[in-house]
């Protein structure tokens, strides 16, 4: 459950209207972004290095296929549950944190009042501003303040366990395909630079959609991709070829 669904839950008003709702902030998408950008980076590197460091070790196209296939199908498998469980566990600990500061305001709001006005000053506020600032947030929504000023949680960047292993999955499997189809398609002598030519290019094209997405620069966002998905395929085709055995 999100930080906004238990603070509604509780009886509160919403945690975090939107003064531009039209206009909405890029870090709002960083719920499934990064599991996004994540999920397609792993199913290209890690499928055309599986591709590249069998087919260094001389088997047969079949062989290559089966690999890449399998490969596909486990890691979008690996990558939704890993996503899902890892971001689960940040969920729980959202929710006790949520829980832990609702005990207290019921506890000792006094206390809790103080403390908010503690964090604005901090934050720059003087002391008077930062005592009216907190006092009139505690009146409107005293679990909402704690929650978005206190443990920085917010709308639109709570774990989400779900959207993040479908997001984790289906650009794994999406970008997993490309590298695979490319050794279908290329004939058995240039099957590794083909793979690793075509796997860089979606590599380029990823970074430059992950920048676009999060409103980065595209250059170096493209670069990092495609130097550390080119290190991934030479480590792994040297290995295959060094031991000769599909690693």
């Amino acid at each position: 459950m999100c930080a906004a669904t238990v603070a509604a839950s509780a009886g509160y008003p919403d945690m975090e209207p939107s003064a531009h709702s039209d206009d909405p902030h890029l870090v709002d998408r960083v719920g499934w972004l990064r599991a996004a950008v994540m999920g397609a980076n792993d199913g290209i590197v890690s499928v055309a290095s599986l591709i590249v460091g069998v087919a260094a070790a001389d088997p047969s196209t079949r062989a290559i296929l089966i690999a890449g296939a399998a490969g596909l199908a486990a890691g979008a498998m690996s990558m939704a549950a890993g996503e899902y469980v890892s971001v689960s566990s940040q969920a729980d600990l959202e929710n006790a944190d949520i829980a832990r500061e609702k005990q207290a305001l019921l506890d000792d709001p006094a206390g809790e009042e103080a403390e908010l006005a503690e964090i604005y000053v901090a934050r720059g506020l003087s002391e008077a501003t930062a005592r009216q600032v907190a006092r009139e947030l505690t009146e409107s929504d005293a679990l909402g303040a704690h929650v978005r000023d206190e443990l920085g949680l917010t709308e639109g960047q709570e774990a989400q366990p779900l959207l993040a292993a479908f997001a984790s999955a289906l650009t794994f499997s999406t970008f997993a395909a490309i590298p695979l189809v490319a050794a279908m398609l290329a004939p058995a002598a240039a099957l590794i630079p083909v793979v690793v030519i075509v796997t860089l290019i979606a590599l380029t094209g990823l970074g430059a959609l992950g920048a676009i997405a999060g409103g980065a620069s595209i250059g170096p966002a493209a670069l990092r991709v495609v130097v550390w998905g080119g290190l991934a395929m030479a480590v792994t085709a040297g290995v295959g070829r060094l031991f000769g055995v599909a690693v």
